[in-house]
């Protein structure tokens, strides 16, 4: 209850301040009167942004372009001054930061020192890994960094499911990995990082849904999330599809075929809250851009008020208001 109470007390703070209150005003503004078809082109900054520290992973889970090694793109680790660089241009606005995308963030060798910049900005920082690299030192590393909330992926509670997915990886590391965390928590008298352990519910997990409930209190994880899979091919069905309906991503229809739930408006918040930053610098409208097929331009050459305010990002926003479902990322989107 405790570590509950300091995520939303630090959630409130990084949220305070007339700069960033007026900034969110703004963009609800630019994007309630944009559905409505006036597309602004303001001065403005987004709300969040996501990071990726690393493009490649050390795991081979199948759903993944990068863990099945399907995207062409040759590993990449954020640069640290390239990071520092768009994190003092955004300060003011900024509010929340996740440190994932694609790879395994914890690759990157300077993952820790990103996570004590955007803190000493006053940024709330959250990341998502398969914790197969957290040993001891970097279970105190985490700790000590300011990190506020680390999502854990544990989709099964035997080494079977588990590695039916994450394929590569061992459910008794990631076991071993939050118990390091909740000792260095305890250790150091830190309430952070909020410790989230998501479970992908899959046709080859979902009888598990109980029993994790059931370890996750045993590993005295503060949170458990049961998350739907997003897959690809699915219009005839998948493999990995759950029966349970509350957890499946995707419906039969009477055409049959299955279709993503979503009723896919031609509109999207996160056009307009946030944006990615690839490792390589570029800067992409949402993490549904797998292979950065719309890229407003990089970091290397542009700063990232250029690249948010470009002619390419207001072109996607604007097609995006006519006709989301001519975006193949949009028709396999959870966003409303």
């Amino acid at each position: 209850m405790r570590n509950k109470i300091h995520y939303l007390y630090k959630i409130f703070k990084t949220g305070f301040g007339v700069q960033k209150l007026l900034n969110v005003a703004k963009l609800e503004l630019s994007y309630r009167l944009s559905v409505f078809g006036i597309l602004t082109r303001w001065n403005v900054s987004p709300q969040y942004i996501s990071i990726e520290p690393a493009n490649v992973c050390n795991l081979h889970c199948p759903e993944c372009p990068v863990g099945m090694r399907q995207t062409a793109v040759k590993p990449v680790f954020a640069d640290l001054a390239l990071i520092h660089q768009v994190v003092d241009e955004l300060s003011s606005a900024l509010m929340y930061a996740t440190l994932y995308f694609q790879g395994e963030p914890l690759l990157n060798k300077n993952f820790t020192e990103i996570v004590k910049h955007l803190h000493s900005k006053n940024i709330f920082t959250a990341t998502s890994t398969n914790a197969q690299l957290i040993d001891d030192r970097m279970a105190k590393n985490l700790v000590e960094s300011g990190l506020d909330r680390l999502i854990i992926s544990v989709d099964g509670t035997t080494q079977e499911t588990y590695e039916a997915y994450r394929a590569g990886g061992s459910l008794e590391q990631s076991i071993r990995a939050i118990q390091a965390l909740t000792e260095w928590k305890n250790r150091l008298k830190s309430p952070s990082p909020l410790i989230e352990i998501q479970f992908l519910v899959l046709k080859t997990n979902e009888h598990q849904l109980d029993e994790m409930k059931k370890l996750a209190r045993e590993w005295k994880a503060d949170k458990l999330t049961f998350k739907s899979a997003q897959l690809y091919d699915f219009e005839n069905g998948h493999e990995l599809l759950p029966e349970n309906k509350k957890y499946a991503r995707y419906e039969l229809r009477q055409d049959g075929k299955y279709h993503i739930k979503n009723t896919l408006k031609n509109r999207c918040k996160r056009l307009w809250k946030g944006a990615v930053i690839t490792s390589g610098g570029d800067v992409l409208p949402c993490c549904f851009d797998k292979d950065s097929r719309f890229v407003f331009g990089n970091l290397r050459s542009k700063t990232f008020g250029e690249c948010w305010q470009s002619e390419a990002a207001y072109g996607f926003r604007k097609k995006l208001l006519q006709n989301r479902k001519q975006f193949d990322m949009c028709r396999n989107c959870t966003s409303p």
